[in-house]
């Protein structure tokens, strides 16, 4: 069973966050902030991935803090649940169309973090949430993960959309990498013999 529970408590957030790699995409997601459990919702249902996350965070300044930290305590808990990363397919790529975007991600289990954005968010608000925290959140989870991954806005101009669209082609992306690949059973998918 590919899964990890992670406990983050710091004087601006306290996090409580299961995941299970190989799950049905359930979840129960309550963040603080409305947008963010949405989106959180949308990932692991198009994952495939069973998420539990409660955060009692510092919301009544904003939502940056509880953002970026469930990106960290998510890429956190990737990281465990993948282990020495044996059998993996490493790489996962996908393109997403909606009604209002069309977007792209590609992601890489390299064991180096890097974010690739270009998501081009036209408006600076979705509701009540800052649109600039979307960048914030992934970025905390590549640095934990430590994978690479690439998110871009290809076409849209809908906010709601494009962010939904990242989070949903993010999240199918994602897991193809961490899925097993037969091919590579007991092997790490690198010629380096480590990720």
């Amino acid at each position: 069973m590919r899964s990890a529970e992670i406990v983050r408590k710091t004087a601006e957030t306290d996090i409580r966050l299961f995941l299970e790699l190989d799950g049905g995409g359930k979840s129960r997601v309550d963040s603080g902030c409305g947008f963010m459990d949405h989106m959180l919702t949308l990932f692991a249902s198009h994952g495939r991935f069973d998420l539990e996350l409660t955060c009692r965070g510092d919301t009544f300044v904003d939502y940056h803090h509880t953002v970026e930290d469930i990106g960290i305590c998510l890429g956190e808990a990737f990281a465990r649940a993948l282990g020495d990363k044996k059998g993996i397919r490493r790489y996962g790529d996908t393109v997403l169309p909606m009604d209002e975007a069309l977007i792209l991600t590609a992601a890489d289990f390299s064991g180096r973090a890097f974010l690739g954005y270009s998501l081009d968010i036209p408006t600076e608000k979705v509701g009540d949430f800052d649109t600039e925290l979307v960048e914030e959140f992934w970025l905390g989870f590549v640095r934990r993960a430590e994978c690479a991954l690439h998110i871009r806005r290809l076409a849209g101009r809908n906010s709601h959309h494009i962010i939904e669209g990242a989070f949903k082609s993010a999240a199918r992306s994602l897991s193809e990498a961490v899925g097993i690949d037969s091919r590579f059973e007991g092997e790490i998918p690198s010629t380096k013999g480590v990720l």
